[in-house]
């Protein structure tokens, strides 16, 4: 299990880690979406929001590989997931695989962490 959760988190680390970067160095190149996923990718882009989720995964990704506060890396990187999952499910299905296979390596490592987040899943807050 250990050589597992070493893995997932490598693997999860680089890939935000390369994302994060390449939403600043623009190395890996990437055509513009067409039709409403380009609208959208376009609005993000011109209000800057996506600066701020390429600086978001960067530096979860760096978290991650340098295995330090790995349970906030998972909380910063749960949202973006979800909204990573959402884009390919409903506007450009062609990213898919990569959008699943990150969702299920962090799945590999929250479930490792649940502990630790079982708290917010109480129904009732202390009082």
């Amino acid at each position: 299990m250990k050589t597992i959760l070493l893995i997932s988190r490598i693997l999860l680390g680089l890939i935000f880690l390369v994302f994060g970067l390449n939403g600043f160095l623009h190395f890996i190149p990437a055509p513009m979406p067409t039709g409403i996923a380009g609208q959208y990718v376009g609005a993000l882009f011109v209000s800057h929001y996506l600066a701020v989720v390429f600086a978001l995964e960067l530096v979860a990704g760096v978290l991650l590989l340098t295995h330090r506060f790995v349970r906030a890396a998972l909380v910063v990187l749960a949202p973006i997931l979800v909204n990573i999952v959402l884009f390919h499910t409903f506007m450009a299905p062609s990213g898919f695989a990569l959008a699943v296979i990150a969702v299920g390596l962090w799945s590999v490592l929250i479930y490792r962490e649940r502990a630790a987040f079982s708290p917010l899943l109480v129904a009732k807050g202390a009082s």
